[in-house]
C-alpha cells in the first residue's frame, strides 16, 4: 500500500552555514495520506496533535527526496535550480525523468521501515512512500502516469517556483490512479477517461 502521496519543490544547493540571500529551501506544495502507518501510537483526543505529527513526518521525506535530487544533479553535471520553466498546457511524457529509490528505516520517521520512490521534474519533485513489500516497479509506473497530469494543474504564480496547484484536480487524479493508497495496472483507456474527467472539471 502507498502511505502518502508528496508533491515538492527541492529547492536549490545547499552550502553549509546560513542559507544566502535567494536560496529557495526544500517546500512541500501538496500532500496526501492514506491510512495509518502499522505501528502509529493512537494520540486520543488530540486532532492537531495528530496533523502536527504528520506534518513533521512528511517534511521529513520531503527533505530526503530534496537531497537525492541534489545528489543526482550533481552527479549528472547539472547545477540544480529552483526556477521553474514555462508549464506544459498538456501531459508530456517523462519516461527519461530521473527518479529512484530509498528506504527509511523504523522510526526515521515512519514507525515501521518504508520505501520511497521519487521523481524530479524540472524545479519539483513527486513521492510515492510505501509499504516495503509494495510493487516498487509499478510505483514507478504510478509516479510517471501521475506527474505530467499534475503538472497540467499546476499554474505559476510569478518567478521561481512559486506554483499553485487545483487541489481539487489533483484529489480527483489520486482518487482515479491511487484510490485508498492502491496503486492499479491502468490501460490507456481508463487515463484517457481520467484525462477527460480532469479536463472538465480544470475548465469549469
Amino acid at each position: 500500500m502507498v502511505r502518502a502521496f508528496l508533491l515538492l519543490a527541492p529547492g536549490g544547493a545547499e552550502p553549509p552555514g546560513p542559507a544566502p540571500p535567494g536560496h529557495a529551501p526544500c517546500r512541500l506544495l501538496y500532500t496526501r495520506v492514506f491510512g495509518t502507518p502499522p505501528g502509529t501510537p493512537p494520540v486520543p483526543g488530540d486532532p492537531p496533535r495528530q496533523r502536527l505529527r504528520r506534518k513533521e513526518q512528511l517534511l521529513v521525506v520531503a527533505r530526503q527526496v530534496a537531497s537525492q535530487c541534489r545528489l543526482l544533479q550533481s552527479s549528472s553535471g547539472r547545477p540544480s535550480s529552483p526556477q521553474l520553466p514555462q508549464l506544459p498546457d498538456e501531459p508530456i511524457s517523462l519516461q527519461d525523468a530521473p527518479g529512484g529509490l530509498f528506504q527509511l528505516p523504523p522510526g526515521d520517521p515512519f514507525p515501521e521501515r518504508v520505501t520511497v520512490a521519487w521523481l524530479s521534474v524540472f524545479a519539483l519533485a513527486f513521492a510515492l512512500v510505501c509499504d516495503p513489500q509494495e510493487n516498487l516497479s509499478l510505483a514507478e509506473i504510478t509516479l510517471r502516469r501521475l506527474a505530467p497530469r499534475l503538472l497540467v494543474s499546476l499554474r505559476l504564480l510569478g518567478p521561481g517556483a512559486d506554483v499553485l496547484l487545483r487541489p481539487d484536480t489533483a484529489d480527483v487524479l489520486l482518487d482515479r490512479l491511487l484510490p485508498h493508497g492502491q496503486m492499479l495496472f491502468l490501460n490507456e483507456r481508463f487515463l484517457q477517461a481520467v484525462d477527460r474527467e480532469v479536463g472538465g472539471k480544470a475548465s469549469r
